[in-house]
């Protein structure tokens, strides 16, 4: 029996009629269809190339294992990902269709999960677990590295070692007073000392530096300090190694160079940073040329060029080798040979690495005939790295570095800037005006890039810095670093004297500039904590404008803006608590920072007035004259928004009665203590002791939304983040809560 066949639906390879199109399965069929050749015109349009947007994917995959908390999100984004490929390879059909949606789809879906797998499965490898609490101990140790510190007075070791009680094998970082430092203390010699041990630091406020992120990819299970004298087991190490020809370098350099310009110029020519005075440091920072200070990508790729001009030159002036050897590859092997060494003499951090990555990945496509600057060989560049170093991605260092290169590349890509400033003819000095011009065009849009990315991490970011750049770079480039060279090249044959004053004069110019930039009025500008949002909003939109081409670009302005405006409402929290309980500070009252006590180190009060945004003086709340304290407590008033809070603050340690600890504590909206407090303490809204802080990390509270913000909400299931301090809530304050009248005074002693 015939089988009856509707007929609006075709049957085989018929054509559906009219009337299929508009109505029935056909018409979701077409639209689907001309959405997708919507989108391959689109992609074509619009210059879409998949090598950058691949790496983005592969950092997102990256990214979203840091963000994410637990393992089981981890395998539900990974899946997710790559479930997304498959339903759109199955939506858009056969493999001749819409080629640059199915590459594009199946590649960047698989990369963003293998970027979370990849990431994921390092950590289980290298990372290592912190010691499980503060100790002071006798270890036997095996010096890994020596680090010498001056400006600090003191002497930085890396050992191996076993932790004490478990016999585990670690690798513990100790600072030595310089007055007890020995110079046999080199790579190799095993020691015996007396050391106090803590684990690695988590954030101490939300926003803060992780260091013990950082410390569990790089194998540090404690840090800590030696308490007295070292003994030497047996001696290790050689005259002749790496460690040590860098130290004598340093050495050398500063012998030579004496004062300030010979600690920078150490640091150019050995990577040595431990001599430069907190003075001069502060003063690159606050005038954007900290970078200088550092070997990075600049350092490595001005010697890579040298050496690369330098061969090219030197052997094209011999007429039998040029016209039988392809100079350019020879050259090529030069500058790699060159960059190589001065990144093993210099140290060969991970930073320094990932500069002479880049930099070698340059010298390939010179040698093979290609653009030496693109978007291609930035996207490759990252891409080894990330391979290599994916923990990488959430640090400062390669966020700054490659949003500094993509700005570069995308600026001097734009057919607009090329045609302004390529080469012509014209006078001597329209083209030093038109250099100059593009030198600081270049700078102003490094700037842009980098300033969100420096407020993220350090909570600054300097006003002036593309104008200091302009001089800074140039004369450090073809000046400070040449002439560097060539007096260590001269000190052989003990000529280098004049180059040494000739250089000491440039480096002296550098400290002048940066001390006289850091000067200024509102040189650094100084904002809260900002959240995440907000820099992806800024990576959002910096990637669209620089991965695209045409008119299309522009549209990455708008989450730029929007992360832009996000950053302009961030305010500062009234009350920032430590992860220990120890430190306190309270903003809102003028410009000054209110704090709980006198630090011995300047690690608390930084933190304090960096994630506060304020540049204030710092002041003790017992000489506020709104604060009362006694030995044991501080009570203090905030009037917010309206609305008035009562503070506790344990200041002491001695015994307190419980009862009259217990009566305060029910007329204050808020308690913090460094210590255990018994559970009658019941205050209106939130106790803050040990008990709560050892859950929950270091707090930024915000009394107008009655908000709190803690390290612990950031870590999730990572491995260095403490396992017990996962669980953390709030009870929420009741906006009928009863306005008891002030306490007289602070918590009277027993």
């Amino acid at each position: 029996m015939a089988s009856r066949v509707p007929p609006t639906v075709p049957m085989g390879d018929a054509e559906p009629d009219g009337a299929a199109l508009q109505h029935g399965p056909w018409r979701n069929r077409i639209d689907l269809s001309s959405a997708l050749a919507h989108g391959e015109s689109f992609l074509s349009r619009a210059g879409f190339d998949r090598a950058p947007w691949t790496i983005v994917a592969l950092g997102a995959g990256i990214a979203a294992w840091f963000l994410l908390p637990t393992s089981w999100h981890w395998l539900a984004w990974a899946s997710l990902c790559l479930s997304c490929g498959l339903l759109g390879l199955a939506l858009i059909g056969p493999s001749g269709n819409f080629p640059y949606i199915r590459q594009s789809l199946v590649v960047m879906t698989s990369v963003a999960a293998a970027g979370t797998l990849l990431v994921w499965g390092k950590s289980s490898l290298v990372g290592t677990p912190p010691i499980a609490r503060p100790m002071v101990a006798v270890i036997d140790g095996t010096v890994l590295d020596r680090d010498e510190q001056p400006a600090q007075h003191r002497v930085r070791l890396t050992l191996a070692t076993r932790e004490p009680g478990t016999a585990r094998p670690i690798k513990v970082r100790l600072n030595l007073d310089l007055a007890r430092d020995r110079m046999d203390l080199v790579r190799g010699t095993t020691l015996k000392l007396r050391a106090r041990l803590v684990p690695p630091a988590p954030p101490m406020l939300p926003g803060g530096y992780d260091f013990a992120r950082s410390a569990w990819f790089s194998g540090l299970a404690a840090t800590g300090s030696v308490l007295g004298d070292v003994t030497v087991l047996s001696r290790g190490g050689s005259d002749h190694d790496l460690a040590r020809i860098q130290q004598a370098l340093s050495q050398h350099v500063r012998a030579n160079l004496g004062g300030s310009p010979g600690t920078i110029a150490a640091a150019f020519a050995s990577g040595d940073r431990g001599a430069i005075a907190a003075a001069d440091e502060e003063a690159m920072r606050d005038a954007g040329l900290t970078h200088l200070l550092s070997i990075s990508g600049l350092h490595v790729s001005a010697v890579i060029a040298a050496a690369y001009v330098l061969a090219l030159r030197l052997l094209g002036l011999i007429p039998w080798l040029a016209l039988r050897v392809r100079l350019p590859l020879v050259a090529a092997a030069s500058g790699a040979v060159t960059g190589i060494g001065y990144t093993l003499l210099t140290g060969a951090e991970v930073p320094t690495i990932r500069s002479c990555i880049g930099a070698l990945l340059v010298l390939v496509a010179l040698a093979l005939g290609r653009e030496a600057l693109s978007m291609r060989m930035v996207a490759v560049g990252a891409g080894a790295i990330l391979l290599i170093w994916p923990e990488a991605l959430v640090g400062p260092s390669f966020q700054m570095s490659f949003a500094a290169v993509t700005a570069i590349v995308a600026l001097h890509s734009a057919p607009r800037i090329k045609a302004l400033f390529q080469a012509r003819e014209e006078p001597w000095y329209a083209k030093l005006g038109r250099q100059v011009g593009s030198l600081l065009l270049t700078g102003i849009v490094i700037e842009l890039a980098l300033m969100p990315i420096g407020l993220f991490h350090f909570h600054r970011a300097g006003v002036y810095g593309a104008l200091a750049n302009v001089v800074a770079i140039p004369l450090t480039t073809f000046v400070s670093m040449p002439l560097i060279a060539l007096a260590l090249l001269f000190d052989t044959l003990g000529l280098g004297a004049p180059l040494w004053w000739l250089a000491g004069k440039s480096l002296e110019l550098l400290l002048a500039l940066a001390h006289w930039t850091a000067s200024f009025p509102g040189a650094v500008t100084l904002l809260p904590a900002m959240g995440g949002g907000a820099l992806a909003l800024f990576v959002l939109g910096g990637l669209w404008l620089a991965l695209w081409r045409d008119r299309v670009r522009l549209l990455g302005l708008a989450p730029a803006i929007l992360g832009a405006v996000l950053l302009s409402a961030t305010e500062a929290p009234d009350v920032l608590v430590s992860g220990d309980g120890r430190h306190v500070g309270i903003t809102g009252e003028g410009r000054d920072l209110l704090v709980l006590r006198d630090s011995r180190s300047d690690f608390a009060r930084d933190n304090l007035s960096e994630l506060a945004g304020m540049n204030g003086e710092v002041r003790l709340i017992a000489d506020w004259p709104g604060g009362e304290c006694n030995a044991d407590f501080c009570a203090l008033r905030l009037d917010r928004s309206g609305r008035a809070w009562d503070l506790l603050i344990a200041r002491g340690k001695d015994y307190v009665d419980e009862r009259a600890l217990a009566a305060v504590c029910d007329r204050v909206d808020v308690v913090i203590a460094a210590r255990y407090l018994p559970r009658s303490c019941r205050p209106r809204w939130i106790k803050a002791d040990r008990r709560l802080l050892d859950r929950s990390g270091g707090l930024a509270i915000d009394l107008d939304d009655a908000n709190i913000r803690t390290v612990a909400q950031g870590q999730g299931q990572h491995g260095w983040w403490n396992p017990q301090a996962r669980v953390f809530s709030v009870r929420p304050l009741a906006p009928d809560a009863s306005r008891a009248p002030r306490p007289t005074g602070p918590t009277p002693r027993d």
